[in-house]
């Protein structure tokens, strides 16, 4: 499969633009390159001094972005997980001195619209899953040996699935018949599972994205990230980010609203209060699509971005 076969049409480009505050000679990271919608943005901003790392798991992406850093040479790929972002970069000495991060979450339109990778209900395709394909478990091997009780969870825990007992127990019952072996496969067990459908939704969705998010560890890596990038970034450098569920976007304000109240000490470190100051910035409130953009990219629908500043060392 080649890297352009399937288009990604990123979200919220202005937003994340006058987000990022981009200085010229700056240092940037795109933590989800993607196809490079929002690096191109980043890219247009800064003059030959500037530096852009870009972040992926995905090998498709990983390929895009070589192909653009061919062309230029302020772009610096590394193929990884972005709960790992400083273990590179402070290799180049930049711990403190990154100027922006960017994090757009959960999965692109390349990876949904690519019936192979396995993201899609809508298209039948091998039931994956994997952000990345060469490495963990893949979505078919887990649903097939998982015991009900573990897929019940998953399911309710990462989808907030109310049916999710009623899924769990059909996707038991179905594959002690026949192997789960498509997407085909589990989104009809998940649509005749579900008595009383959202009639804004598919049935299966809440369900494939709690597989996809508990494979990909997406939770707990997004937790790892966003300290991880509190501790690159410069005083005044800009953390934003863009989410799309419920739970990520939790985590993300969470975060947001606790460093910016005080530093990011342990809670049982003895610190007096004239010592507490806080450690980042909220900017501006919640920003979400404009009516424009939903109409013409209705995977923006639920994007919510959240943008924040550091204001201490």
């Amino acid at each position: 499969m080649k890297t352009n076969e399937y288009e990604h049409v990123p979200v919220l480009v202005n937003e994340v633009e006058q987000g990022l505050n981009i200085q010229q000679d700056g240092i940037y990271v795109d933590c989800t390159f993607g196809r490079g919608g929002h690096s191109r943005v980043i890219l247009r901003n800064l003059n030959d001094k500037g530096k852009l790392f870009v972040f992926d798991k995905d090998p498709m992406a990983i390929e895009a972005a070589e192909v653009l850093a061919a062309e230029d040479f302020r772009v610096k790929v590394i193929h990884s997980a972005f709960s790992e972002i400083s273990v590179y970069l402070n290799k180049e000495g930049l711990l403190g001195s990154v100027n922006g991060i960017l994090f757009d979450l959960g999965i692109s339109s390349p990876q949904v619209d690519d019936p192979e990778r396995g993201f899609s209900f809508s298209q039948s395709g091998d039931l994956d899953m994997r952000m990345d394909p060469t490495s963990g478990v893949s979505a078919k091997d887990w649903i097939n040996l998982s015991d009900e009780s573990e897929i019940s969870q998953v399911i309710r825990k990462y989808g907030e699935e109310k049916f999710s007992r009623r899924i769990a127990r059909a996707i038991i019952e179905s594959r002690d018949i026949t192997p789960i072996a498509t997407t085909a496969d589990l989104s009809d067990i998940i649509v005749k599972a579900i008595p009383f459908p959202d009639k804004n939704k598919h049935p299966a969705t809440r369900t494939f994205q709690a597989i996809r998010i508990y494979l990909n560890n997406e939770l707990d890596e997004l937790k790892a990230g966003l300290f991880e990038a509190y501790e690159l970034l410069a005083v005044h450098g800009r953390l934003v980010v863009i989410s799309f569920h419920s739970l990520e976007d939790r985590i993300v304000k969470r975060f947001m609203r606790q460093y910016s109240k005080n530093d990011p000490y342990p809670d049982d470190l003895p610190i007096t209060s004239d010592k507490i100051k806080p450690a980042l910035k909220m900017i501006g409130k919640l920003i979400t699509p404009s009516n424009k953009e939903y109409e013409t990219n209705v995977r923006a629908r639920s994007a919510k971005l959240r943008i924040a500043e550091k204001l201490a060392t």
